[in-house]
């Protein structure tokens, strides 16, 4: 991302920084520099200015492992997995229920009744919240970043932070030990969005205001690393930073500000791209014009994940390609197996001009575990949707 910052910061890195507000008598506390970067000092970072010490911690509480249960399906075949009925449960971190995941990828949904009493910071991973439903702040050392419905909501590791709602949730979420960024190929040597990526720099919104919290009460944060949940008690307020600069911090994109790619003839889904981690991808497709040729087929062809295992969650609209998918659904089609349009689907869209489907895409380049949750959201019968009785016929 390019650079930014927020609030006050001096002139170099690295020398004295007292508090600019303090009202102590004579000089003014020192504030505390926190680097924050990638690939130990290679990487990109940014820089912050703490009240105090972001080491203190006044108790260490209980270590809590993250226990996904494994199903193994007795079939390798397609899924379907509706979740619109899925309760409220938990809250913006807990409430997360994972339903695929791999070394690279864990991918969810979360339906939260209640934000979160706590701070919570990922310390080994980048999340990425796609705001299906709702919309509202998420407070974070960085500032104040406001989010909507369909925002992407890209939040680096080490970013401490909590959600506040202004109505009710419903997010796709994935979670990776690796980093998210925008595709290699939008980007040149100096990182700049190029003119032929479907989105520019104008569409990525980072924290708008950075508010420094001074009080000295007890508050809890949560902390996910090795393989679990760590809970710290501190004797201040998490988000003391007074100002900070650099290239990591938060931000949203809205899936609308995505500029589809049409051709004369279909476009592969590399067309959608959005993200990149390590060995996955996330797409977006999104309304838009189809190809103008007289002979072509607007439909994706079918094709072999031979490589790749397909994640799709529909947002809204109407995928023409599949039949009984419900807004709200994945379908799961796996690495072995052909999958393309459902019987009848193309001759029904021959002709067509645009489509309206709204949808996220994950391709993982390593299979896929499935979860009890998953298993308990299943629609068997989509395996079979591909199939019709030539005798009926």
């Amino acid at each position: 991302m390019r650079y930014h910052s927020l609030g006050r910061i001096p002139a170099k890195r690295h020398v004295q920084f007292r508090d600019p507000d303090s009202s102590a008598n004579g000089n003014a506390p020192l504030l505390v520099e926190e680097v924050m970067g990638f690939e130990g000092f290679s990487g990109n970072e940014s820089i912050l200015y703490h009240l105090f010490s972001p080491c203190r911690v006044k108790e260490v509480g209980a270590f809590t492992p993250i226990v996904l249960e494994e199903w193994v399906p007795e079939t390798h075949v397609h899924r379907l997995t509706h979740t619109m009925e899925m309760a409220p449960s938990g809250d913006a971190v807990l409430g997360r229920r994972v339903l695929q995941y791999n070394g690279d990828v864990e991918i969810g949904i979360c339906v939260p009744e209640r934000e979160a009493d706590y701070f919570y910071r990922d310390g080994e991973g980048d999340e990425v919240i796609f705001v299906h439903e709702g919309s509202g702040v998420v407070e974070t050392i960085f500032g104040s970043l406001e989010y909507r419905k369909h925002d992407y909501v890209v939040l680096p590791r080490g970013t401490t932070y909590r959600f506040r709602f202004d109505e009710p949730q419903r997010w796709l979420t994935f979670y990776t030990p690796g980093e998210i960024e925008t595709p290699n190929r939008y980007r040149n040597r100096y990182g700049q969005l190029l003119e032929h990526a479907p989105f520019s720099q104008r569409d990525f919104h980072p924290p708008a205001e950075l508010v420094t919290h001074r009080s000295r009460d007890e508050h809890h944060v949560k902390v996910r690393v090795r393989g679990g949940y760590q809970d710290y008690v501190l004797d201040y307020h998490p988000l003391d930073v007074v100002g900070w600069d650099g290239y990591v911090y938060p931000y949203t994109f809205n899936i609308h500000d995505f500029e589809p790619k049409a051709g004369r003839l279909h476009q592969p889904p590399p067309a959608h791209q959005t993200f990149q981690g390590p060995n996955f991808v996330i797409c977006s497709f999104c309304p838009r014009m189809l190809d103008w040729d007289p002979m072509a087929i607007a439909l994706p062809y079918h094709h072999s994940n031979v490589q790749s295992e397909e994640v799709m969650y529909y947002v809204d609209g109407d995928y023409a390609a599949r039949k009984g998918v419900e807004i709200g659904s994945f379908t799961l089609h796996p690495s072995g197996l052909p999958h393309g349009p459902q019987p009848g689907t193309v001759e029904k869209t021959l002709g067509i001009k645009e489509t309206s489907e709204l949808a996220v895409m994950c391709d993982t380049f390593r299979p896929l575990k499935l979860t009890t949750l998953a298993r308990d959201l299943d629609d068997p019968s989509y395996a079979y949707s591909w199939y019709e009785d030539p005798v009926a016929g």
